[in-house]
Parts: structure tokens; C-alpha cells; sequence
């Protein structure tokens, strides 16, 4: 097959997430210590390209998460809803005060000199509470799911969600279906969790069960314990050195068989210099780059991975596969929020070397 993949035809689910639901408050370019109000975005790394596959590119997706019977929790299964994703949720019961609760990401946009602050409120939360026999898995694959996805973010809350993780994707790949995992390593999140011995112990097993796996350079080396190579790359935008860890990953992991990443050079917290690579059974493809006016970066590599994951699940050829993902990411980042606002068209446009000339 044209990218490696026996993706099923068909299925009551083209594409099913693993992971937690968080909201997170965003007071845009004033810092939180000055903020006086904020917006609310509803996110969660794997939750986000479930969303974006489903409105943007018309896809039946679903997510599996943990959901709390609070106000917060009806506002983000209102926010699932609208963005087209079927839930599965294992229900928690909030006790008035202490929780469990949905995790809060506080993120301000930053500009120009000024880089972005994020910080997490993860104190109880529900979804670090999910385990092994939470979900019905024979249930929720008996009708068929093409693709199923997980994250580096949901393995790091807690000792029973990296377990999880596992019997979703034994039983995924049991029904026939493509697994991916986001590497998604997050420092602050692992350093609590056990630090980086345990990280990559953890997400080692993980991967063993990956088809495809997501992650940049220092992803690999953080989050799998890849050696970096001994050329640095000449820009962010050179993808040599990524390409060069790559025969180590599949090495390690011979069951992979595509890895890609967004590339991405920070001239400022407002201007990026854009791009995507990806590896597919032994060959290499690097997209175009493009210069960035951004707005939110928030969501821009989940946005990049619904693209491209788009690509692979109805047939297109790599090339055109990470094209759609790179075009897909670049305009995530023109919006407020994690997930997307394009439409299909948009990114079909930019893909093909589309600009931002108005359309009458």
C-alpha cells in the first residue's frame, strides 16, 4: 500500500481518542499575575485531533475520556458535542469541593518578545483516576474502528493511564485497527510522575503497539531515550538530524512504520517559520515551509496530526498526506483555541500552495 498502512474500509468509528479533557483559560497577550478575565477553550492533546478530524474533515470520531458531573464538566461535553466527537466516558462524581475534577491549563498568548507562560492546575483529576476496565473495549470496537489514537500527555498523569493506554491498543489492533500515539513529552507533567528513567520506561512498552508515532526530535530523545546525532541540524527547519534518529527509533521499534513531526523556528512569539517531515517505510518527505503570523500556537501540532492522519485514512499518497497536515497545523495557529475553524476547502487551498489572498 501507497503509505504502509492496512487501514479497514470501513467502520462505525474512522478515528477514536484515548485521553483526558481539559479546559484552559486564556486571558490572550496579558499575562495571568495582570489578567482581569479569560476565555475558556476545551482541549486534551488527543482529544483535539479527534475534534479536528471530525469538523474539519468530516470524519466519525470518537473520544474516550473521564467526565465529572460538575458545571466545568457540562460546559466541555457541550463543547465535544459541538465539535461532532461521540463520547465514551467513565462518569465521575464531583464531592462540591475537592473534586475529582477536569484538569485546568492556564496558558496566556504572550507576544512578540514575550514567549507564552502555560502553566496546570491537575489536582485530582478525573482522568488520572482511569484504569484498566474502565472502557468496554469489545463494545466500542464491535462495530468497527478504523484508527485509534493516545498521547504522551494522558501517560504521564498517573501509574494506571500509561495501562490503559495498553489495553486500548491491544484491543484496537485485535479489531483491525491503526494505532498512533503522540509522544507529546511534557517535562513538568513527567517530572511529578517519576521523572525521565520512568518516562521512557513507560513510553517504550507504549510503543511496541504503535503504528504511527508522532514526535519531534526532542521527543524521541526525551520521550524514548534516542540519542540525539552528532551533526546539529543548520535551522529548526533542517530535518537531517530528525531523519538520522530515525533508523534508531525503527531499530528499537520494528513494528512502526511511519514517524512524522511539524518543524517549527521561533522568530518570535508571533512569527514562525513552518514546516512537516514525516518517514514512511524507509522513505523520507519534507513539506514546504511557510512563514507564520500567529495568533494562538496552542493546537498547531494535534492540528498538523488530524491533517495528515486525514490523508492516510482516505487513501491519499504521503506527499499529499503531510501536505494536508502541514496546511491543516499552519491554520490552527491562526485561531483562538486548540482546535480547529478551517474548512476542508482551506486546507485543500493551502496545501497546494494557497495564499492569503481575500476570497470574493
Amino acid at each position: 500500500m501507497t503509505n504502509q498502512l492496512n487501514i479497514r474500509p470501513t467502520g462505525a468509528l474512522d478515528f477514536l481518542s484515548l485521553g483526558a479533557l481539559v479546559h484552559r483559560l486564556d486571558p490572550g497577550i496579558i499575562p495571568f499575575r495582570k489578567a482581569h478575565e479569560c476565555q475558556i477553550h476545551v482541549s486534551g492533546g488527543e482529544f483535539n485531533v479527534a475534534a479536528n478530524l471530525a469538523d474539519c474533515f468530516g470524519l466519525q470520531t470518537g473520544v474516550a475520556s473521564a467526565m465529572v458531573d460538575y458545571p466545568i464538566g457540562e460546559l466541555v461535553a457541550e463543547r465535544v458535542r459541538a465539535m461532532g466527537v461521540k463520547p465514551f466516558y467513565k462518569r465521575f462524581v464531583h464531592d462540591g469541593v475537592s473534586g475529582p475534577n477536569l484538569a485546568t491549563v492556564y496558558s496566556d498568548r504572550g507576544h512578540g518578545v514575550r514567549a507564552p507562560i502555560v502553566f496546570y492546575n491537575r489536582s485530582n483529576e478525573a482522568a488520572a483516576r482511569l484504569k484498566p476496565g474502565d472502557f468496554d473495549w469489545k463494545t466500542i470496537f464491535a462495530d468497527g474502528v478504523r484508527w485509534f489514537h493516545s498521547g504522551g500527555i494522558f501517560a504521564a498523569l498517573s501509574p494506571t493511564t500509561p495501562a490503559l493506554i495498553l489495553e486500548g491498543m491491544q484491543a484496537a489492533r485485535a479489531a483491525g485497527a491503526v494505532t498512533s500515539f503522540d509522544l507529546n513529552f511534557r517535562e513538568k507533567l513527567w517530572r511529578i510522575s517519576g521523572g525521565l528513567a520512568h518516562a521512557q520506561e513507560t513510553i517504550k512498552q507504549i510503543v511496541d503497539h504503535v503504528d504511527v508515532l508522532v514526535g519531534n526530535e526532542e521527543d524521541l530523545q526525551k520521550g524514548l531515550g534516542i540519542p540525539g546525532p552528532e551533526v546539529a541540524a543548520t535551522s529548526k527547519l533542517d530535518p537531517s538530524t530528525f531523519f538520522l534518529m530515525i533508523d534508531r527509533v525503527v531499530e528499537q521499534h520494528p513494528n512502526i512504520k511511519i514517524v512524522a513531526t511539524t518543524l517549527r523556528e521561533v522568530h518570535s512569539t508571533s512569527k514562525h517559520s513552518w514546516g512537516a517531515v514525516a518517514w514512511m517505510g524507509g522513505k523520507t518527505h519534507v513539506s514546504l515551509t511557510c512563514d507564520l503570523d500567529v495568533y494562538d500556537r496552542v493546537g498547531g501540532g494535534d492540528g498538523f496530526s488530524a491533517g495528515f492522519f486525514y490523508g492516510l485514512l482516505t487513501g491519499q499518497s504521503p506527499e499529499e498526506s503531510l501536505k494536508l497536515g502541514w496546511a491543516h497545523g499552519a491554520l490552527l495557529t491562526t485561531y483562538p483555541g486548540d482546535t480547529t475553524m478551517a474548512s476542508l476547502e482551506q486546507v485543500k487551498a493551502f496545501a497546494q500552495g494557497g495564499s492569503a489572498r481575500i476570497q470574493r
